[in-house]
């Protein structure tokens, strides 16, 4: 190998070791934020539900009680549907950091083949490369799924969402019985139309996404 090319490789090694600090940064940083986005939400939720309780005890469920603890419930619902969305946006910004470190690999393996050995990370910037970084001990399980940021809002919204329509129809003169029905099942549907969405986007970006260093099948970050 001539000196030219040489001092190009490392010149090419340099600047893709300064793109994956800056990626690693940027996740970082999104990962920060949502965290603290769930929170604070956790912590609007638990003060909504205490002051409810305590603005209760003060009118004896009666008076203004009702529009109180509406409004303030469906204060909360609304923010944790905002919390939702950016939980979902960061899932998919997470997925697209993954991917660009996976082409980085991709290009140190061009440039070192022999470090692909020592790599638990895909050099592949397919689905099964993602899968392979996000979890190096084998195949993604759906306990990932399940325990996920994004399912863990899903649930919380869920509660949240049917516990302000209980409340609401309660709080309306609709039998508590029947208030508490209709919340428990629009809780579960919310769950459910949520998991779909969420499904719908990450399989939707798959069918329309083109790797470029795309791995054999069963072999992804081999």
């Amino acid at each position: 190998m001539s000196d030219e090319a040489r001092n190009t490789d490392a010149l090419a090694a340099q600047l893709l070791a300064t793109e994956h600090w800056s990626l690693l940064a940027s996740r970082s940083t999104t990962q920060n934020e949502v965290l603290t986005r769930i929170s604070m939400l956790l912590t609007l939720m638990s003060a909504a539900l205490v002051s409810i309780a305590l603005v209760g005890q003060a009118t004896s469920f009666a008076g203004i009680f009702p529009a109180f603890a509406d409004a303030l419930l469906g204060l909360v619902v609304i923010v944790g549907v905002l919390t939702q969305v950016r939980v979902t946006n960061v899932s998919m910004e997470d997925l697209m950091y993954v991917l660009a470190m996976n082409r980085l690999r991709a290009q140190y393996v061009r440039l070192a083949p022999e470090v692909a050995r020592g790599l638990f990370a895909s050099a592949h910037d397919d689905r099964d490369g993602a899968n392979r970084t996000y979890y190096f001990l084998g195949r993604r399980g759906r306990s990932q799924v399940i325990g996920s940021s994004m399912m863990f809002t899903f649930v919380v919204n869920g509660a949240l969402f049917g516990l302000f329509l209980g409340v609401v129809l309660a709080t309306n003169g609709v039998d508590v019985a029947l208030s508490w029905v209709v919340g428990l099942v629009c809780a579960i549907a919310y769950v459910a139309v949520s998991l779909w969405l969420g499904a719908r986007i990450y399989f939707r970006f798959w069918r329309e996404y083109t790797p470029h260093h795309p791995g054999t099948t069963g072999e992804a970050g081999e």
